[in-house]
């Protein structure tokens, strides 16, 4: 009965998820407010359309939807979650489609959302109408969507801490993840943490003519560099002291996992547009992404960045740095460690100004959990393969809210694929 309503259905469905990702419900431009607010009715009437008790929570930012099937008494509670806003498009001019089009071709639906995260959340709305549609579900289901994922879920997570006694749950259901490859069924048990900061150095009090005083004074973007090159090493190592303190080795049962996952660098560096692989030396790949801590350098600013040239000595210059770090690592410590490397090195020929950014810690639910070997069986079954066990290098801040708060076992069974352009043009799933 159920494949046949799938069936039936399939179109239909297909139909709905290219309604929402023509919502342009982008969470940091606050001209698409109106979009956002657009795109949770559509998700809370879907919802009562379905059958479901919805309630839409009007917060000091984006409101969060929260639907739930009638409460069967004595039954485990499982509570999805998934967000229906999105990151901005830009830059235009490199979609091949429209951004918001949720156009379908060659078997893959396109726009900003489809993959990250509406295609995802809305593949279990629809499994839970289908599940319905042949009676009671076994267990009582709540859906928790948010519309500030894209921001830092700030509003979810005061949600989550207020209301926590009514939200807990037996098991949280996550698909904001991916799939190791195509058809090729996936379950993650670990996410890294994160910690950002931005640095700033000031040299003389306006930019100044680099032929009448350069050679005088110090140039703020050569010295922000030079600081900034003291964090690694040729082999890759951060070198702040302290920062792998608490590292934990990977245990024997996920390097024996992980040796099955075969990796080809050359392809995987060609298919990022990269010459080569790189990174700290003595692990591969796959460890260094999923399993090691990392600084990084998102961006560098500083002096004339127009047209042409224009001789001056700099009067600042400033970078944005996070920081991924890995189970039993504390982001605040890392950043107070790299805050202390900073003001050690920094030359007294500049002032030096760093501001400490948000932080979230890494995620780790070994998978032989009650809700994890579920998991795992629906996966095998749904896909007529074993799933594979990995972790994944991104973060979610919300799962250790989760953690803390709601207390449910946390199952990550992501359905998108590493190619499908997450906060990239061209995003498909």
């Amino acid at each position: 009965m159920i494949d046949n309503f799938m069936r039936r259905h399939r179109a239909r469905f297909l139909t709905e998820l290219q309604q929402l990702v023509r919502f342009p419900s982008v969470s940091a431009q606050p001209k698409h407010t109106p979009d956002i607010r657009a795109c949770c009715d559509w998700v809370a009437n879907h919802f009562r359309k379905l059958g479901l008790r919805v309630t839409v929570h009007q917060t000091a930012g984006h409101p969060i939807v929260e639907a739930a099937t009638p409460h069967q008494p004595g039954a485990p509670t499982v509570l999805i979650y998934g967000h229906y806003d999105v990151q901005p498009p830009e830059p235009f001019d490199l979609w091949k489609t429209p951004p918001f089009s949720g156009l379908v071709r060659a078997g893959k639906i396109h726009g900003r959302g489809a993959s990250d995260n509406k295609g995802q959340f809305f593949t279990h709305v629809k499994a839970v109408e289908t599940l319905l549609a042949s009676g009671p579900a076994p267990v009582n289901i709540t859906f928790l969507i948010e519309g500030e994922e894209e921001v830092g879920s700030e509003a979810l997570m005061k949600f989550c801490k207020q209301h926590a006694r009514r939200l807990r749950c037996d098991y949280i259901i996550i698909s904001d993840t991916g799939m190791y490859a195509k058809d090729l069924p996936t379950f993650t048990y670990a996410t890294r943490g994160l910690a950002a900061l931005e640095v700033r150095v000031d040299g003389p009090g306006r930019d100044l003519h680099s032929g009448v005083f350069g050679g005088s004074i110090a140039n703020p973007v050569m010295t922000l560099a030079r600081l900034l090159a003291t964090c690694t090493d040729a082999k890759g190592r951060v070198t702040v002291p302290g920062f792998y303190d608490a590292v934990q080795p990977l245990a024997a049962w996920e390097r024996r996992a992980w040796r099955k996952l075969t990796v080809n660098d050359k392809q995987y560096a060609a298919s990022l547009g990269a010459p080569t692989v790189t990174g700290e030396a003595g692990y591969t790949t796959l460890e260094r992404r999923w399993a090691r801590p990392t600084l990084e350098i998102n961006g560098i600013t500083g002096g004339y960045q127009g047209p042409g040239s224009k001789t001056i000595v700099p009067a600042w210059a400033s970078a944005k740095i996070t920081c991924r770090l890995v189970p039993n690592q504390s982001p605040e410590k890392v950043q107070a460690l790299v805050v202390k490397h900073f003001r050690r090195h920094c030359p007294k020929t500049v002032r030096l100004q760093i501001e400490v950014g948000h932080c979230a810690p890494a995620f780790l639910t070994p998978p032989n959990g009650r809700g994890a070997k579920a998991a795992l069986g629906a996966l095998e079954a749904a896909f007529g393969r074993p799933p594979v066990c990995v972790r994944e290098g991104g973060t979610l801040p919300i799962l250790d809210v989760f953690r803390r708060h709601l207390h449910g076992e946390i199952l990550l069974v992501g359905l998108g694929l590493a190619d499908d352009n997450w906060h990239s043009p061209n995003e498909k799933m």
